[in-house]
């Protein structure tokens, strides 16, 4: 494995990460908040991500497999890895209560309703920081992987990752914040949140890279495949849709889609 390729995986996921930071300035600072262009913003990641899960790892895993194995061997391997993921994020969802679940919690009035509780809007704050961070790891190794792809697969999905941290970030900021007074703490706290998806880069590439040969990185990429459409149907659709404007949100899925063919034709 390229020590380069490395290097930028994990410098993309990170700048992926971080992009929980923008949302809380977002809420610290916007006067108002955009819907539609969140609604749009959120559809347009959700057709990126469902789009190069089958349009592009899961068919790579399959051809991969298919120079390894013989007959239906690299289907059967290919989608047990990617209904792998599937689970294992449904896994991390079902796990976490649902009123710290950041998948619960769509819009900003919902956020700011909990500022009338101060005495447990602190404890809200802190454990929807922890339920974001659990969901940020396993978006931060499917980013790595998908980096250790190429770029040209690469930035799209890193563009689509920035863009769900946003709303996430201000999940994190705005309960702290109205507990606290304190901006900082609440930016820190963000911040934190997103550095799990570096954090599950660096573990993955830690206990993976030694072990690394072409069946695990074909299994690795259908596997980060079913992660990316479970967090595009079950988060960044739904969320889309909440915000109440559909026809944003549909005519972002059919650009993200758009985009991401076009990328791939290109490179």
């Amino acid at each position: 494995m390229d020590i380069q390729a490395i290097i930028m995986a994990l410098g993309l996921t990170l700048v992926a990460g971080l992009s929980t930071g923008i949302g809380s300035l977002l809420a610290f600072f916007a006067k108002a908040t955009n819907t539609r262009f969140l609604s749009g913003a959120l559809g347009l990641s959700g057709g990126v991500m469902v789009y190069v899960s089958f349009m592009d790892l899961l068919p790579e895993s399959i051809e991969s497999l298919s120079s390894i194995f013989q007959g239906k061997l690299p289907e059967v391997y290919a989608l047990a890895a990617f209904f792998a993921g599937v689970l294992l994020i449904a896994a991390i969802d079902y796990l976490i209560p649902e009123d710290e679940n950041p998948h619960e919690m769509h819009n900003y009035g919902e956020l700011n309703d909990r500022s009338g509780h101060n005495h447990h809007i602190k404890r809200a704050g802190v454990m929807v920081a922890l339920a974001i961070g659990i969901h940020n790891f396993p978006e931060g190794l499917a980013t790595f992987v998908a980096a250790l792809d190429g770029i040209e697969v690469a930035l799209p999905i890193v563009v689509a990752i920035a863009i769900h941290n946003i709303p996430e970030g201000v999940a994190v900021s705005v309960p702290i914040y109205y507990a606290t007074g304190d901006k900082r703490k609440a930016l820190r706290y963000s911040f934190l949140t997103g550095l799990a998806e570096p954090l599950g880069a660096g573990v993955g590439a830690a206990f993976l890279l030694p072990f690394w040969n072409p069946v695990i990185g074909a299994l690795l990429l259908a596997l980060v495949a079913g992660i990316m459409v479970y967090i595009s149907f079950d988060e960044l659709l739904p969320s889309a849709e909440q915000y109440g404007h559909h026809h944003c949100a549909i005519i972002g899925v059919v650009a993200g889609m758009a985009i991401m063919a076009g990328g791939l034709l290109l490179f």
